[in-house]
C-alpha cells in the first residue's frame, strides 16, 4: 500500500469514527438513550485497522490541498442538521474505507460495508424519531 493510499484509509477512519462520535454524543447526553448510543459506541469502536503506526506515519496535514472549512460546513441549523450531516460523513467514509481495504482484504473490507449499512439502518430509524427536533 503506498503512503497516498494510507493517507486516505487515515483521514477516512478518523472521519468515520467522529461522524459516529458526534451522533452517539446526541442519543447519550440529549436524548439519553442508553441502547442507541451503546450500538453507535461498538460501530466506533469496529472502526479500527491494525496498521495504526503506519497510517500515523501517512498522516500530512501541512499538505492536505482541502484542510479548510467550507461554508456549508461552518454552518448548522439545529441539531437535526448536525445529525444528518454526521450520519452523511460516517456513511462516505465507510464506503471509502471498504473500497480502499479491498486493496488490504476482502475481509476488511466487508467490516467496513458492514458498518456502512449499519450506519443507513439506524440513520433511517434515528432521523424519523428526530426529525421533531427540527
Amino acid at each position: 500500500m503506498t503512503k497516498s493510499h494510507l493517507r486516505i484509509l487515515d483521514a477516512n477512519l478518523n472521519r468515520l469514527r467522529e461522524g459516529i462520535r458526534v451522533v452517539e454524543d446526541i442519543f447519550r447526553y440529549i436524548y439519553n438513550d442508553s441502547i442507541t448510543a451503546s450500538k453507535l459506541k461498538e460501530l466506533r469502536h469496529l472502526s479500527r485497522l491494525d496498521i495504526y503506526n503506519e497510517l500515523l506515519d501517512s498522516r500530512d496535514i501541512k499538505n492536505d490541498v482541502l484542510k479548510k472549512t467550507t461554508k456549508s460546513e461552518n454552518s448548522r441549523e439545529d441539531l437535526y442538521s448536525i445529525l444528518v450531516a454526521n450520519f452523511k460523513r460516517a456513511q462516505e467514509s465507510a464506503r471509502v474505507l471498504e473500497e480502499f481495504c479491498k486493496l488490504l482484504s476482502n475481509e476488511t473490507a466487508d467490516k467496513f460495508k458492514h458498518i456502512r449499512y449499519e450506519l443507513y439502518d439506524l440513520e433511517l430509524a434515528l432521523i424519523k424519531i428526530t426529525s421533531n427536533s427540527k
